[in-house]
């Protein structure tokens, strides 16, 4: 992979990818392994992209079928956090007691299923319904009741 294919087409993502893979690893070790396996897939998929949607898109898409297929293949059992916390700690940035309010937030979203977990992490990007939708292949209504379910599972989890 040459370093200006992950400057230009891979590290301008690098958040989503980040936490895509931390919501589905334990470990800094396995959350490494998933990174270096969803850049290394982008590279050998680049190919394949139809510009039929963005390449955001693509790459959450991508990001979460490697994350899949990793719990699959490692028969990984998982937990996750707090939601408000979350959003409010990404605007401020971060201290102790956000670090762990975040580990508390992804600790409650590893406990939710697979599906559920990428939909939440989308919509912590603050993506629309539409954009949710097209990446996770439905439609922005069930998203929208999916997202509510999710936050009140989250909030029981949380409490």
């Amino acid at each position: 992979m040459s370093q200006d294919f992950y400057k230009l087409s891979i590290l301008p993502y690098a958040g989503i990818i980040i936490k895509i893979c931390r919501a589905y690893t334990h470990t800094q070790e396995d959350f490494e392994d998933y990174y270096q396996e969803v850049c290394l897939q982008i590279w050998r998929c680049k190919d394949n992209f139809k510009k039929e949607a963005e390449w955001s898109t693509w790459i959450y898409r991508l990001t979460l079928n490697v994350c899949l297929t990793l719990i699959k293949k490692k028969s990984i059992t998982t937990e996750f956090h707090d939601l408000n916390a979350l959003k409010s700690i990404e605007q401020k940035g971060h201290s102790a007691s956000d670090n762990e309010a975040i580990d508390n937030l992804y600790a409650a979203i590893k406990k939710l299923s697979e599906v559920d977990r990428a939909v939440i992490i989308l919509y912590l990007e603050e993506k629309s319904y539409q954009e949710i939708a097209e990446i996770m292949g439905t439609n922005p209504t069930n998203i929208g009741v999916r997202i509510n379910r999710i936050k009140k599972r989250l909030k029981n989890i949380l409490l």
